[in-house]
């Protein structure tokens, strides 16, 4: 089973080193935006895919970096914009525009996910039925929201995003398997959604996982949490504990047999 121990510094860490990972710029068709696609040169055989959802910053280098890591694994990875438009935040009043205005648009959103997902579906890399999405904070959301909607994905895993939904998983309609990992200490995803949430998904039926930390704030796996928390009060903050078991347990998700 493979294995990655996540540090913070790797996260942030240039290229270097990572001779064997080929980046690309792709753009997606009918002006749906663009995404960077993350292949291993040194796989030989198929295997999980993983479309990547960034967080309410928009498609930032926290993003790029997470596709990486998931190529340096040995998986193929494919860091979507959702905003499609190039944008990134850096203050929280944009990142907050930025993100109602694609949520304000489902459609747009959802034929932008699906391109995405057809794309990863044509690269040899992937293995048929083995295509998963992730998401953080927004991305978390998004990706969630994709399960519920039937999407066809072997599962989808959600890092301190939103929980709650208008439009609940309905039972036997739901065909990924689900990963969620939270924090007890966030504020934006209160213990009411996350208990909210497991009624949906037991009523649902679907096989999912939850990961509750209990000191986590939202924001645990990205390591500049602590430094976006202090300069514009808001509650984030990373936990290398969370950060690391949520990662584990992601790569357990991805190995599972179909």
């Amino acid at each position: 089973m493979k294995r990655l121990i996540l540090l913070a510094s790797l996260i942030f860490a240039g290229q270097t080193g990572y001779t064997d990972i080929i980046e690309t710029e792709v753009t997606l068709p009918d002006g749906l935006g663009k995404g960077v696609m993350y292949l291993n040169d040194r796989q030989k055989d198929p295997g999980p895919g993983v479309i990547v959802v960034h967080e309410w910053w928009g498609l930032d280098d926290y993003a790029r970096n997470r596709a990486h890591m998931l190529a340096e694994a040995g998986y193929t990875a494919f860091a979507v914009d959702m905003y499609g438009t190039g944008k990134v935040a850096s203050h929280p009043k944009d990142a907050k525009s930025f993100m109602e205005t694609a949520l304000s648009n489902p459609e747009t959103m959802n034929a932008r996910f699906q391109a995405a997902r057809t794309l990863m579906l044509k690269q040899q890399q992937v293995e048929p039925g083995r295509l998963f999405a992730i998401g953080y904070c927004f991305g978390g959301a998004v990706v969630l929201e994709q399960a519920r909607r039937g999407t066809d994905l072997a599962g989808v895993a959600s890092f301190h995003g939103s929980l709650g939904t208008e439009n609940p998983a309905k039972s036997g309609e739901l065909k990924a398997r689900v990963l969620v990992a939270t924090g007890q200490a966030d504020p934006m995803v209160p213990a009411k959604q996350v208990s909210g949430f497991v009624s949906e998904m037991t009523a649902a039926g679907a096989d999912f996982q939850l990961l509750s930390f209990p000191e986590a704030k939202h924001g645990f796996t990205n390591p500049g949490a602590d430094a976006a928390g202090e300069r514009f009060e808001m509650p984030l903050a990373y936990s290398a504990h969370a950060d690391q078991v949520s990662w584990e347990a992601l790569i357990d998700f991805l190995e599972q047999p179909e």
